[in-house]
């Protein structure tokens, strides 16, 4: 009997450098390459040019009195100024907070509370919401916070504008700056609780960028078309270290994923890359202007965030001629990815499994006592190496509870092996909820929902959806018995990020329960289920 444990190859070699190493050896074998395209922005510079700018940012940042190891916020979509910002902070020592440009102001609140930032680079407005205004509304709760620094034209109360500490002049960056030192924290609720501060180090998001590169090819000659957001590990790891780590180009349509944009970038700038969540190539596909888009010089690119369906990739392989499309699986804790597929694997494999365990990385499937189980069968996969993180900022229990003393991060997904050690994932162990590639933990809408004066309880749980994947169902218990669907989801809007109101609502007098007590998510998942079948049915 084999058992579900496999190994990733030992080349290429890890890399040991920091991420400032990262781009100034980048900038010197490349000074002439395009580095960064910004469309939306009319941005593009060489690796040459790159640098020089980072530079002068990070030693704007040590002026203005930060100090290695002080964390530094970043809230704002996708724009030049992010990934000025994640370098910069990286040559200063400085250790990146990731904020989700979705945030309202009470979860930035919180977000930047547990970490202590010290300082915080914001945008000024992102679709409806208006970040130096929420910013306002919780200043006073941030004690830690010193300094803020507005992206783009104008002066905002409280704020100095990012480009005015640019001119840093001679300040001296930190010499000593390792590799294994934290560089960035991006908040996850991991298998358990409330969202956590997940703590990468330059070791980390250096190699899995790199690895993740190699493995789809990337060299100096690629330009690789990132829609994906940069706050998360797919735009600044696998999109923006990759490109760095392999002499490519980062190319960036707009501040936000626009399919028709996206399209647009492929075409002018001769993207030989793409990447994306399943949600997003079926967007484009079905554009009304897709065949007005010349996408002959796509050869590659990621999907992640869920399994793609067969349809999906047959078009992405075909109408977009994307043949060397991988798929990849991971988690914010494992910088992200553990498992991704090769670029000659078969359609049916990259849409029935995450490919093979990434160079370096080892896993394994265990069963409830914690035994490798023999190959196919399913238990939990576990994955340990480089690319496990240092830990949850500031939270040892709740460390302790996902990496083992052996180094094994419990991902909490249910998976199998196959012989040939590719991975499939069959279920969650938990009921984390994934929309279109974001994650949602239950128990936060379930305490926002508690807020509300006339509801008792509230149970969160995902139901299946055709183009999301998965969509947030609320099951609520009304005090008074005269609430209304549409004024739960009026308490979520405009509270929390869009994407975790609940899109179904149903009122009801109780939940199934164990018999000692415990709600069965399971059985109302499975109401749900049939429910929304006989309504499409009805509707067809």
């Amino acid at each position: 009997m084999i058992d579900s444990h496999v190994k990733g190859p030992n080349f290429p070699a890890l890399l040991d450098v920091t991420i400032g190493e990262l781009l100034a050896a980048t900038a010197s074998r490349l000074p002439d390459a395009t580095a960064l395209i910004v469309r939306h922005q009319s941005i593009r510079w060489t690796y040459a040019e790159l640098l020089a700018r980072v530079d002068d940012l990070a030693r704007g940042f040590v002026l203005a009195g930060l100090r290695p190891g002080d964390r530094i916020g970043i809230w704002s979509p996708n724009c030049v100024e992010w990934v000025l910002v994640q370098f910069a902070a990286a040559r200063a020592g400085l250790i990146l907070v990731n904020i989700n440009p979705a945030y309202r102001a009470g979860e930035m609140a919180r977000a930047l509370e547990m970490v202590g930032c010290a300082a915080l680079v914001l945008a000024r407005s992102f679709k409806s919401s208006d970040y130096i205004a929420m910013l306002a509304e919780v200043r006073d709760e941030l004690p830690d916070l010193r300094l803020v620094f507005s992206i783009g034209e104008g002066e905002h109360p409280g704020c100095r504008p990012l480009a005015e500490i640019m001119g840093g002049g001679a300040a001296p960056l930190p010499e000593d700056v390792r590799p294994d030192q934290p560089t960035n924290i991006q908040f996850t609720s991991g298998t358990t609780g409330l969202p956590k501060g997940a703590t990468l180090s330059h070791r980390n998001i250096v190699n899995n960028g790199y690895m993740v590169g190699h493995r789809i090819g990337l060299s100096p000659a690629d330009i690789v078309c990132i829609p994906v957001p940069l706050y998360h590990c797919f735009g600044m790891v696998m999109g923006n270290l990759a490109c760095v780590a392999h002499g490519a180009t980062m190319c960036f349509p707009g501040e936000g994923f626009d399919p028709g944009a996206t399209l647009a970038a492929v075409a002018a700038e001769g993207c030989t890359a793409l990447y994306g969540v399943p949600t997003m190539f079926v967007a484009m596909l079905e554009h009304p202007d897709f065949d007005g888009h010349d996408l002959s010089s796509l050869r590659t690119g990621i999907m992640a965030g869920s399994l793609c369906p067969i349809s999906v990739m047959q078009a992405v392989l075909g109408r977009m001629n994307m043949h060397q499309v991988t798929i990849a699986y991971g988690m914010t804790e494992t910088s992200p990815v553990s498992f991704q597929s090769a670029m000659d694997d078969s359609i049916e494999l990259r849409v029935s499994t995450v490919g093979q365990v990434q160079p370096h990385l080892e896993a394994k499937v265990i069963g409830p006592d914690g035994e490798i189980v023999p190959l196919g069968e399913r238990g939990e996969l576990c994955t340990r190496g480089y690319s496990v993180m240092l830990g949850y900022w500031g939270d040892p229990e709740r460390t302790a509870d996902v990496v083992d003393a052996d180094g094994w991060m419990h991902t909490g997904d249910l998976a199998t092996v196959d012989e040939q050690g590719y991975c499939r994932i069959v279920g969650r162990i938990k009921d984390m909820i994934i929309r279109g590639g974001e994650n949602i933990y239950p128990r936060e809408i379930e305490e926002h929902l508690l807020t509300h004066p006339d509801i008792i309880d509230a149970q969160i749980f995902g139901v299946p959806d055709a183009k999301f994947g998965e969509e947030v169902c609320a099951w609520v218990i009304s005090r008074s018995g005269s609430l209304s669907e549409a004024s739960v989801i009026g308490h979520c809007r405009g509270r929390i990020a869009h994407y975790k109101v609940p899109r179904h609502v149903r009122l009801v007098e109780g939940f199934p329960l164990t018999v000692t007590g415990k709600v069965q998510k399971f059985a109302m998942r499975e109401m749900m289920v049939a429910e929304l079948s006989i309504g499409a049915d009805e509707s067809a």
